[in-house]
Formats: C-alpha cells, sequence, structure tokens
C-alpha cells in the first residue's frame, strides 16, 4: 500500500488495496485489522482496490463516510461486502433501500425503542448474573466464549422464543456466515441455509402456536396492505441472527481486552462507575470493528474521486472514529472524552436499530464483571488472535485471582 495523492486519478493508477489481503484470513494478532486501517488513513483519505476482481474504494476521513452513509440513493445497501457487489443472500432490513427499508423499520423501531429496551434490563442483569456465576470462581476464562458470547446469544434467544441450549449451534453457524472469509463462501453459504433452514421451520411452527416474540410479531406485519412473505421473514431472521449474536461479543471482547492491557483506566471504573457509561462510548469509538460497504448506483463524486455504477465502497467504521480532524486525541483512549459524536452504530437512514439494547446489553456486563471480577489480566501464555470480515478478537484468555 502506498501513498497517494488525494487529486489523483486513482482508478486510473490502479488498485493498491487488496481487499482479501485487508480484511480477511488468515487471523492476525489482536489489533492488526485497526493498524491497517490507520495506516491506510495516514497514507490518504481515499483508495483505489480491488475484492476478488471487482473495483472497490476505501474512505478513511468520517466526512466522506457521513457522506456515503446519508446518500442512500447513491450509495445502495443492496451489497454490503466489497468482494460481492451481486450477492446471492440478502438481509433484511440492512440490505433495503427506500422506500421499503423505511417501512420496515416503521414496524421494527417500537420494539427497540428505548421504553421498550429500558423494560429489558431485569431479564438482561439476571442472564448475565448466571454467566458470571459459572465463571466467576475459577480464576480464569475463555472470555470470548464463556462470557462474551453467552449474554446476548441469549439476550436473542428470548427475543426470539428460542431455546437457549440451540446457542451454540447458532454461534458455530454465525461464525461461518462472517467470519470465516468472505460471506458467499462455501461455509458461509451452506451456514445461511442451515440458518434458512431452521427458521424456515420456526416460522411454520409459530404460525401455528404463535407466542410473545418478535417472530410472532412479524407474522402479523403488513406492508403495503399485503402480509410479509414467507421468503422476506426468512431474510429478516437471519439479519436478526446475525445482528443479534454477535456485535454486542465483538464489543465486549475489545473492552475486556482493552482494561486488562490497561489497569488505570480499569481503576478509575472501579474507583467511580458512573463513569462506565462515557467509557463504553469511547470503547465503542476507539474499538469500532464494523467494516460496512455500499453499492453504487449511478457515477458520482467523492473526495475527489469519480465513482461509477457498480463500484463498491468499504466505509470502516474504526477510520472515521479514529479520524483526528474530528476526535482531539483520536489515537488514544480517553474513558471520559466529553464530546463523542461517534458513528459507532453507523449514520443515516441505515443507523443501526438495536444501538439502544447494544448499549444496555454493554453497560450491564462491563458493570457487573468488575463488581465480581475487579482485577483481571490477559494470559500471556496463549497468543489472543483477530479475524477479518467484521473484525473481532478469535479469543481471549483472563485470568485474575480469586478472592
Amino acid at each position: 500500500m502506498t501513498a497517494v495523492s488525494e487529486s489523483a486519478d486513482l482508478r486510473k493508477a490502479g488498485p493498491s488495496v487488496h481487499f482479501d489481503e485487508l480484511m480477511q484470513q488468515p487471523p492476525r494478532e489482536a489489533g492488526a485489522h485497526f493498524k491497517m486501517i490507520k495506516e491506510l488513513q495516514e497514507q490518504a483519505p481515499v483508495h483505489f482496490g480491488e475484492a476478488s476482481g471487482n473495483p472497490f474504494w476505501v474512505f478513511t476521513r468520517i466526512e466522506d463516510q457521513r457522506a456515503a452513509y446519508q446518500n442512500a440513493q447513491v450509495f445502495s445497501s443492496s451489497a454490503v461486502v466489497p468482494d460481492s457487489p451481486n450477492p446471492p443472500y440478502f438481509w433484511i432490513p440492512e440490505m433495503l433501500d427506500a422506500p421499503l427499508h423505511n417501512k420496515w423499520r416503521k414496524l421494527l423501531g417500537p420494539l427497540f425503542s428505548p421504553g421498550a429496551v429500558e423494560a429489558m434490563e431485569a431479564k438482561i442483569r439476571e442472564r448475565f448474573t448466571i454467566v458470571m456465576d459459572a465463571v466467576a470462581a475459577k480464576g480464569s476464562c475463555e472470555f470470548n466464549q464463556e462470557v462474551a458470547l453467552k449474554l446476548p446469544n441469549q439476550v436473542f434467544m428470548d427475543l426470539m422464543g428460542l431455546p437457549v441450549e440451540d446457542a451454540d449451534q447458532f454461534q458455530v453457524w454465525e461464525t461461518q456466515i462472517l467470519h470465516e472469509g468472505s460471506s458467499a463462501s462455501e461455509a458461509g453459504m451452506q451456514a445461511a441455509m442451515a440458518v434458512h433452514g431452521y427458521f424456515d421451520k420456526l416460522i411454520s411452527e409459530r404460525r401455528a402456536a404463535p407466542k410473545d416474540d418478535i417472530l410472532s410479531k412479524a407474522l402479523s406485519w403488513e406492508i403495503d396492505g399485503e402480509p410479509i412473505s414467507h421468503e422476506d421473514l426468512l431474510a429478516f431472521c437471519l439479519l436478526m441472527f446475525m445482528a443479534g449474536l454477535d456485535t454486542v461479543a465483538t464489543q465486549l471482547c475489545y473492552t475486556m481486552y482493552h482494561l486488562a492491557n490497561n489497569p488505570r483506566d480499569r481503576q478509575r471504573l472501579l474507583d467511580d462507575p458512573s463513569l462506565i457509561p462515557a467509557a463504553m462510548e469511547e470503547f465503542l469509538r476507539y474499538y469500532s470493528f464494523v467494516t460496512p460497504g455500499r453499492k453504487v448506483l449511478r457515477d458520482v463524486e467523492l473526495a475527489g474521486q469519480q465513482l461509477k455504477a457498480g463500484d463498491m465502497v468499504f466505509l470502516p467504521l474504526v477510520a472515521a472514529n479514529r479520524d483526528p480532524e474530528e476526535f482531539p486525541d483520536a489515537d488514544s483512549v480517553i474513558i471520559d472524552r466529553q464530546v463523542n459524536r461517534h458513528v459507532a452504530f453507523g449514520a443515516g437512514p441505515h443507523r443501526c436499530l438495536g444501538a439502544h439494547l447494544a448499549r444496555l446489553e454493554l453497560n450491564v456486563a462491563l458493570t457487573l464483571w468488575l463488581e465480581r471480577v475487579p482485577d483481571f489480566r490477559i494470559d500471556t501464555s496463549i497468543p489472543i488472535r483477530e479475524h477479518g470480515g467484521q473484525i473481532g478478537l478469535i479469543n481471549l484468555p483472563l485470568v485474575w485471582d480469586v478472592r
């Protein structure tokens, strides 16, 4: 990757970034993907590359990313991964454009409103207390598998009315879809088909015997006076499955990774737990792991470059959230940062619908963990690895002294 001028015709110069090298396998050391994206940002605000033979652009400034997110008429969500501009999969509502996207958001909004989420807090605390009961007295754990994945998995199962014992299988499928190469890979497609099969059966069961869960509610929804089709319900379930099982767990892992490596920050939170919400916003900013893409629908100029219809754009949120023009000391974690207009949940019409729920889960988990395990560290005998795709830690071995 070489430095380029913003005014240069990057397409004419040829690809300087290759998507498989930047974001895919093999696994790397913790923080490697963030480092590569930061290097791109330091070299130039925009790069031209190739992803499995497809042209794509990387934008590293928050103002350019916001411009793309907010112009959904040009930057379409119908494709969200640079190496798959014509995806064989479909997620609802993430891969919908207006006006249909707006209609789905209107249906889903009440389920994830601040009031609806607040009503979940007692159950979320109960779920995470059970998780903590299983590990607190052990003195060590593989945090990703034993803790981070347990809470969002169980919250998702509650929301969808699913048996908690199925959560482990769901995580296997999740990993294959999001973290083992491209979403269009053979393993990813097989996992997606398995999830479709699971929910295909579940939809039939809920039609016969509805419950008090999201899927049962969705069966009664209509758009433009028509019931939602079976295929669209399946696409909706697939997105709920991925969003519900992966994102909170990944953020929890990076949060604990940071606190294990930065005991001063951890002690400040122990001394003053009221700092936890602000600290979590800073962790969301600094460790922004989501890497969205968009498909260009018509020729347009952005950041001085001529984008063509059919190009893909890559908008790694960590680049936006570590933009020094937006955030003073952008490359430092400041747990009591006063102004923090991060875009960890995206921007524009596709801003994350579950942001309120994610924040609640993260704050509850961090609060209860620090109450039970205040002093912890990384087991340095075990290498920590990080996957690409949607960036995340594969493992996080923690140890602590049992009192």
